[in-house]
């Protein structure tokens, strides 16, 4: 079984962007999600209040899973976790700190990445075992809360601000002490086209490497 740790490490090296699909319908997810890989996402996740959401999930792992990690959004429960990882998901996102949701998850061999908002939560999700963290909702906090929460969690911890995030507020964030970022409605919308998503996500991965 491939080591978790490792493959996330290895992905969020490549690229510390997480595509969140959140309405996205399986018609749609080949043409978005092969729009995303091109540019350069190594991290996809489709939230579980999309429609179909384990058949999108399913058909973007198949298609995609040697080229990106595939996984879910908005999972707040064990038992979504499981069936997560019956259709192929390995990445497990949720938008709160459920150290019963982490647990599952890397007991099941997937990458957990739970949202927090307090130092607290945040210590109590790296307990659990999760492997990164996403301070959720960004836009109501501000880089210089991030700052100051960065004194304190180990500084190897996976940090990413999700929420809000445009190209031009990433060196802001990054500068705060985000590792990455989670990308949502800037990226991706219910209806958005494959080639709208592609410019965007370009742009997204301009502004990374743009990052001093």
């Amino acid at each position: 079984m491939t080591d978790p740790a490792a493959s996330f490490a290895k992905a969020f090296a490549a690229c510390p962007l997480v595509a969140v699909l959140r309405g996205l319908t399986p018609a749609e997810a080949p043409a978005i999600g092969d729009a995303l890989v091109d540019a350069g996402f190594t991290l996809i996740e489709v939230p579980l209040n999309s429609p179909d959401p384990f058949d999108s999930i399913a058909l973007l792992a198949k298609r995609l899973g040697d080229r990106a990690i595939i996984g879910a959004g908005t999972v707040l429960t064990t038992a979504n976790v499981q069936r997560v990882a019956d259709a192929g998901g390995t990445l497990i996102v949720s938008p709160n700190t459920d150290t019963d949701v982490i647990r599952a998850s890397v007991a099941a061999g997937l990458i957990s990445l739970p949202g927090y908002y307090t130092p607290s939560e945040g210590f109590a999700a790296l307990a659990a075992g999760a492997h990164g963290l996403k301070l959720f909702p960004a836009e109501g906090a501000a880089p210089a809360y991030l700052k100051a929460q960065r004194a304190v969690l180990p500084k190897e911890t996976k940090v990413l601000a999700v929420g809000g995030i445009t190209p031009e507020t990433m060196q802001l964030w990054h500068d705060a002490g985000a590792d990455g970022f989670g990308l949502g409605s800037n990226l991706y919308r219910t209806g958005k086209s494959a080639a709208d998503v592609a410019q965007d996500a370009g742009r997204f991965v301009q502004a990374l490497k743009e990052i001093a």
